[in-house]
């Protein structure tokens, strides 16, 4: 029978020397039921002010707290750490790179629900989990998931963002099925994280709202440019390979 783990992570920052600050899980087994995680570790990493900025967590809130790899959390991550169970996150390359950071090494199968987000929801303009709270009206049930679990929602916050996460996670079993009804849902989502998304339009930057394939054609420096010295996401650098020939 396999479990789902859903998992966020708040760090210190986004740089190399980074490390977990806090855990936020929902495990969920195929009959529903939840064991819901929310556990701040500490770490002789200084948190960055621009990570405060995001996350609010600040020094006191993880002096004398368990390191990451003695919280409960990372525990039952590492019981559960078989092929048959499925571990899930938003943007999941950061999350994995955290983790592995403890000596983590992964046997799940992987689901990214960001890169699934941007294959199945396509005309959508953003994929950001704050972005996709509010398109798609999960706010509307967020507040009675949460009151089952004793959660707080927070955005930015690791176990706010897993709970609305859990209720996104709905939304795309639900058009997998649409689009791909031969298909086991959550089978179909781990090959789409597989799977490269090619970027129609750029969302950012000069040429925002332009699609990439004429500017590769009018500006191929500038893409060029971009692959050098900008640090883009796995789906963006894809699309610049391609389009670029």
């Amino acid at each position: 029978m396999p479990y789902y783990v859903l998992f966020d992570t708040e760090t210190t920052g986004n740089k190399d020397d980074d490390k977990v600050i806090q855990f936020g899980a929902m495990i969920v087994d195929q009959r529903g039921k939840v064991e819901a995680y929310d556990e701040f570790c500490s770490t002789d990493v200084e948190i960055k002010i621009e990570a405060m900025e995001v996350n609010n967590i600040t020094p006191d809130m993880i002096e004398g707290k368990p390191l990451a790899i003695q919280t409960s959390f990372y525990k039952r991550l590492e019981e559960l750490n078989n092929p048959e169970n499925y571990l899930i996150a938003h943007n999941i390359s950061f999350d994995m790179g955290m983790i592995e950071k403890e000596g983590f090494l992964n046997a799940y199968q992987l689901i990214d629900t960001l890169r699934c987000a941007k294959h199945l929801f396509p005309d959508m303009p953003y994929h950001r989990l704050q972005y996709l709270r509010y398109a798609l009206e999960l706010y509307k049930t967020e507040q009675q998931e949460a009151a089952k679990h004793n959660i707080t929602i927070k955005a930015h916050d690791a176990i706010g963002d897993v709970l609305v996460m859990k209720l996104f996670l709905s939304k795309l079993v639900t058009k997998c099925r649409e689009i791909y009804p031969d298909y086991n849902p959550m089978e179909k989502l781990v090959d789409l994280t597989r799977t490269p998304v090619l970027i129609k339009t750029f969302k950012f930057g000069k040429h925002k709202g332009k699609e990439i394939a004429a500017v590769a054609k009018e500006d191929a420096g500038y893409l060029n440019w971009m692959k050098s010295n900008m640090d883009l996401d796995e789906d963006l650098k894809y699309t610049l390979d391609k389009v670029l020939g």
